[in-house]
């Protein structure tokens, strides 16, 4: 029996049987402060101690998930503080439970660039002002995900700001060290983990730390969804390889043995980002996997071109248990100077699913033609 079997059978009976004893305790001691202590008393309080065990739910969930977002930064800030440049994707975003996308920035002003100073051409920081959290919320965004390798380029100081920023415009996010952020709709309780191969972030290169983290979360939600930023960079970055990966030099992660052992461990669903381009979908004991999605947004901010500029916004629906129920894959093109809008060609749909069944062989998933998802 796998741990992820173990996760849905006993470690949430046995986690509802902790709180029906935590329950009866507290209100045989709230019953016990009313005096009397006759036998008669006693009975009573026995009988209104009795737990009420919660109602599972049983309302599938859908939820929507997009790559790498950065909404302006020092190399161009969109026009009319931004309002526009999320519009063509909007009514698409609106159309789930929950929808969660990567901000690969911070939202913040002043501080230190981690590029100060360097003279490569190959160190970037992104920074937009904190007025643009507003942008996200407006678009249908719920929660974002913070575990990644822009989220620190001004310090300390940025991330604040960028919490901030996020709260203001009644978002969440998740992805800091040991963080499990728990939202609940239709009272399903969904957790969120995010990780990223760098200290700011849950660590994706402690493999073993990640299963305890997500059996934590498992513990305390119904559902768990995680978030990867992981993996090599660039327009021939499409596969998912077998093994470590590296990029300038950084550990990006195993990126196959890490979705695996959160998926065993109890996570429902895995998606990514990092490599700026779309990699394929995998299913693994049940539970789906999407290794990136590509870049979402960014205006000026990305090279486009090729498969740059292919992007997606992928939507899974899942019951209360993990189970699922349908996915789809939804194709988006990124546009000069960057910004998404739908793609009527569907051509990050036909390299998914290309991608899909060249790295994953009889666990890869099947798309239809209108982007569909089937299990491999």
């Amino acid at each position: 029996m796998s741990e992820r079997r173990g996760r849905s059978t006993g470690a949430r009976r046995a986690a509802a049987f902790a709180l029906a004893l935590a329950v009866a305790g507290a209100a045989a001691l709230a019953w016990d402060g009313l005096g009397g202590g006759s036998s008669r008393t006693t009975r009573r309080t026995e009988t209104r101690a009795t737990p009420v065990a919660r109602k599972a739910p049983t309302a599938p969930l859908a939820f929507q998930w997009v790559g790498d977002t950065v909404l302006g930064s020092a190399y161009g800030l969109p026009p009319n503080g931004g309002r526009g440049s999320l519009a063509a994707v909007k009514k698409t975003l609106r159309l789930a439970d929950l929808t969660w996308g990567n901000l690969e920035e911070t939202l913040s002003v002043g501080g230190t660039s981690k590029c100060a100073g360097s003279s490569s051409s190959s160190c970037f920081a992104f920074q937009a002002p904190p007025s643009y959290a507003r942008l996200l919320s407006t678009a249908a965004f719920d929660l974002m995900n913070l575990a990644n390798n822009h989220a620190n380029d001004f310090g300390s100081s940025g991330l604040r700001q960028t919490h901030s920023a996020l709260k203001r415009a009644g978002l969440t996010w998740t992805g800091s060290p040991g963080q499990i952020t728990v939202v609940q709709r239709r009272g399903v309780r969904v957790a969120f983990l995010g990780f990223a191969p760098y200290p700011w972030a849950a660590r994706l290169e402690n493999i073993a730390a990640a299963r305890r983290l997500v059996r934590k979360a498992a513990a305390r939600a119904d559902l768990v969804l995680v978030a990867i930023h992981a993996g090599s960079e660039g327009a021939d970055a499409i596969h998912v390889p077998v093994g470590t990966e590296y990029f300038l030099g950084e550990n990006r992660g195993d990126s196959r043995r890490f979705a695996r052992a959160v998926v065993d461990a109890g996570a429902d669903l895995v998606v990514g980002s990092g490599p700026h381009v779309i990699r394929g979908v995998e299913w693994y004991h049940g539970r789906l996997i999407a290794y990136s999605t590509g870049n979402f947004a960014g205006y000026h901010n990305f090279g486009l071109g090729g498969t740059l500029s292919l992007s997606a916004i992928v939507r899974v629906t899942l019951r209360p248990d993990g189970s699922f129920v349908k996915g789809r894959w939804l194709s988006v093109r990124l546009v000069d100077p960057g910004l998404p809008r739908l793609d009527s060609s569907k051509a990050s749909l036909h390299l998914v699913g290309l991608l899909s069944k060249q790295d994953f062989g009889g666990r890869g998933a099947r798309f239809t033609a209108d982007g569909r998802i089937r299990p491999g």
